[in-house]
């Protein structure tokens, strides 16, 4: 029973990994000068000013909405702290400089032209002192400027004003415009399961066996928490009771004496596994499976069940990649990528789509891949599908999956069920928030959950790989992989530890994992290049309660464009896959207020306001496309990527058919999200109007930031291959450079996918991590033989 209790303490801290860090706290500490602020204030009140509310607004709640400016909820000073302490875009300082401009006359005069001026003297202002109505206009002008760089700036003050004002939450975890907009904030079904533990109670004859009654305190300790709470360690803890909990679990700590200064600790397994997502979680799981110790290093941090919040703002901070203020150098493109134990699998869609036959064949011929081709790799895809539950049983659907299929039918596109990995009854909108009741089968339900059970291996949230460790050895051509050091923040001070391995498995993700190998001296020139996003382009449709929907017999009006399973319908309409196999297939996003907010055109605050008021019953439909054109990165923070001709074209194409579909299924009103904000009233135009309609919003370009373009799935970054002049890793995910080393995750797809990268990832980490064991034998039996 000692060890029962040790493992109560290690899971309240668990609870706890690091302090919440909801944006209406203020967190992040607001390092803007004052200048900086008065410049931020006024902008901020231009996106979203108190204005009046229209006459239909009998509600308090909507009244309220329309006269909260921005500057009165807030988010000015939420802002500072972001763009000083959170967003990590190396155009930061064009903004910060820019705020300091506008607070002066002549700079105000140098970006916003004759329009600041005033007609009394002195004439000059500065931007906060320019009537409201001018700097409406001034800012809306941006949006279209001719230079590139003031056009960038209108991009990034629109998202992170809006991103902040329609997610920031008070201390009742609420916000002052979710009630006007339609919206119940975290889901109405879950319930928080953060109660402290309470004690057993004692039971007689009657009340089961003393095995029974800890059997069940274990059964609901993992309702409530989830199943990786015995395999988790906190790092954040003093350094003899990591190292003792890391020794009780079979990795031995030891520490090398140096002069002068302490040394960093020393952790022994036989594999260790940087990332913990759909690539990491896998090999991990095979590897403790197969009876190897395997430590699991995560950046991110843990999420327990009864520790999620499923508030917009909160989560985007604990469990976005840099707290999904990520972008292109150009902000050309919106990046989102999972940072938490499961990574992206945690946060995901649910679509568990196999990797297409069309692309099976141009990896195997074109590429010369023979692994895509094996019983191996069909094993892997049968194997992973399996351990996910993946079907495509449909109870009911969402707004926006239903509107794309009634859509579909009624033009005769195609249109499929989309495979997942929750069950059919799992009617929820919020799991891009992370899975309130462990029903998603990401890997921190699956393949981290085989580890853990195996004994052979821990996880260690919040540690940050810096350097994948390597050594020449005797009679070997290249260097051989022999651990990695690791950092983390203890009591606001960085630690830094050492893993000693005889394999290392690189799952960082492939907005990571070029920049690690990069600071692990790997030369090889292919890192970091063929960096594909899966551009995405969205139309949205308003479809009000009171309209009848078409066709009649279509129940919808009871439904909420934020609930629902996310994705349960695909069209590959303009997908090419019997073709080329490059195309856009066309899908349904996760959209609550913030990011609506931020895709969704702004004209004018009261728009916008608009606009958002509809939210609840506005859906949204995509195309992504599967980009022939590619990018580099070096880190997270510098992502130099530009849309190529083909796939500008093939989303343009996608665009004209989403139109078409929102139309059809009986919306409104339809648009797109180009910054003119054009839209169209289906059920008054003629159909010589709506077609010219279609045909001008479908053409408009994506390439000059004048639309929104968003990134969910990146790949192709340490692309695998036969050739190490051509690819990073050979086909058993090995790097060219260094033996022992290996690389797990999208970044090694040879081209970009074409569909949800989720099985085809789980698949490839599988097949790798089936090729470590063999090596792992090998080397047992050398060391056998010696």
């Amino acid at each position: 029973m000692e060890n029962r209790g040790q493992e109560e303490h290690t899971l309240i801290e668990l609870g706890g990994f690091e302090d919440r860090q909801r944006l209406i706290n203020g967190v992040y500490l607001n390092k803007l000068s004052a200048r900086e602020m008065e410049s931020l204030v006024a902008i901020s009140d231009t996106f979203l000013p108190s204005v009046e509310a229209p006459p239909d607004a009998v509600h308090g709640y909507v009244d309220k909405f329309y006269r909260t400016s921005a500057s009165m909820a807030g988010t000015p000073h939420l802002l500072g702290g972001l763009i000083t302490e959170r967003l990590k875009h190396p155009k930061v300082w064009m903004i910060r400089v820019t705020l300091w401009l506008l607070s002066t006359w002549i700079g105000t005069f140098i970006i916003c032209g004759f329009a600041s001026m005033s007609s009394h003297f002195p004439y000059f202002q500065s931007f906060p002192q320019v009537a409201p109505h001018k700097r409406q206009d001034i800012v809306l002008s941006w949006s279209i400027s001719y230079f590139s760089l003031i056009r960038m700036l209108f991009r990034c003050l629109k998202l992170l004003t809006l991103l902040v004002f329609f997610s920031q939450v008070d201390e009742k975890n609420e916000n002052v415009t979710w009630k006007a907009i339609g919206y119940c904030g975290p889901d109405p079904d879950f319930k928080t399961l953060n109660q402290p533990n309470k004690p057993a109670k004692k039971t007689n004859s009657y009340g089961g066996s003393k095995y029974q009654q800890e059997q069940k305190e274990e059964d609901d300790r993992e309702d409530s928490i989830g199943p990786l709470y015995r395999g988790l360690i906190n790092i954040k803890l003093p350094r003899e009771v990591v190292a003792e909990a890391l020794s009780g679990s079979g990795f031995p700590v030891s520490t090398q004496s140096r002069k002068h200064r302490p040394s960093p600790p020393i952790i022994r397994c036989d594999a260790v596994v940087v990332g913990s997502g759909s690539g990491g979680g896998v090999a991990a799981g095979v590897l403790a499976k197969a009876g190897y110790k395997v430590l699991v290093l995560e950046k991110g941090s843990y999420r327990a069940r009864n520790n999620l919040s499923l508030l917009e703002g909160p989560t985007m901070d604990e469990m976005y990649l840099y707290g999904g203020l990520l972008a292109t150098a150009d902000t050309g493109v919106v990046v989102l990528a999972g940072s938490t134990v499961g990574g992206g699998s945690t946060i995901n869609w649910s679509a568990s789509i196999r990797t297409p036959q069309h692309v099976i064949k141009e990896w195997c011929d074109k590429h010369e891949l023979e692994l895509f081709g094996s019983e191996l790799y069909k094993e892997a895809l049968d194997g992973v599908c399996e351990k996910m539950g993946v079907h495509s049983e449909i109870y009911e659907e969402g707004l926006n999956n239903a509107v794309l299929r009634r859509g579909c039918q009624e033009l005769g596109y195609p249109v499929t069920d989309i495979p997942r990995n929750s069950g059919p009854e799992h009617y929820c909108g919020w799991c891009c928030f992370g899975c309130k009741d462990g029903r998603k089968k990401g890997t921190a339900e699956t393949w981290l959950v085989d580890m853990v059970n195996s004994g052979n291996g821990v996880i260690l949230p919040g540690c940050e790989a810096k350097k994948v460790l390597h050594n020449r050895k005797k009679g070997r051509e290249r260097d051989t992989a022999s651990g990695v050091v690791f950092e983390f923040e203890y009591q606001g001070v960085k630690e830094v530890f050492m893993v000693e391995s005889k394999v290392t498995i690189v799952a960082a993700g492939a907005l990571s994992t070029p920049g690690l190998l990069k600071r692990s001296g790997l030369k090889n020139p292919n890192i970091g290049k063929n960096l594909h996003l899966h551009p995405v382009a969205m139309a949205w449709g308003y479809f009000p309660e009171e309209a009848p929907l078409s066709p009649p017999e279509w129940s919808g009006s009871d439904k909420r464009s934020y609930e629902g399973e996310i994705m349960t319908a695909m069209s590959t309409v303009v997908a090419g896959f019997e073709g080329s196999g490059y195309g856009a297939v066309i899908q349904t996003p996760a959209l609550h207020p913030g990011m609506f907010s931020v895709v969704m055109p702004w004209i004018s605050g009261n728009d916008i306001k608009d606009r958002m008021r509809r939210f609840y019953r506005t859906a949204h439909i995509f195309a992504l496309a599967r980009d022939k054109g590619s990018g580099t990165i070096s880190s997270p923070s510098s992502i130099s990527y530009q849309m190529d001709e083909t796939d500008e074209e093939n989303l343009k194409k996608g665009m004209e058919k989403l139109l078409r579909i929102l139309a059809a299924a009986g919306a409104q009103e339809i648009g797109t999200h180009n910054c003119k904000g054009r839209r169209i009233d289906v059920k008054k135009v003629s159909s010589h109007e709506f077609e010219r309609f279609v045909k001008e919003e479908s053409s408009r370009g994506l390439r000059d930031l004048s639309t929104p373009v968003c990134s969910a799935h990146q790949m192709g970054s340490c692309r695998m291959g036969v050739d190490p002049k051509s690819s990073a890793v050979n086909q058993m995910g090995e790097t060219w450079e260094v033996e022992g080393l290996y690389v797990a995750d999208t970044s090694v797809f040879p081209t970009a996918l074409g569909v949800n990268p989720m099985v085809t990832v789980q698949a490839i980490a599988y097949c790798t991590a089936k090729s470590v064991v063999e090596v792992l034998r090998r080397k047992k039996k050398e060391t056998f033989a010696t």
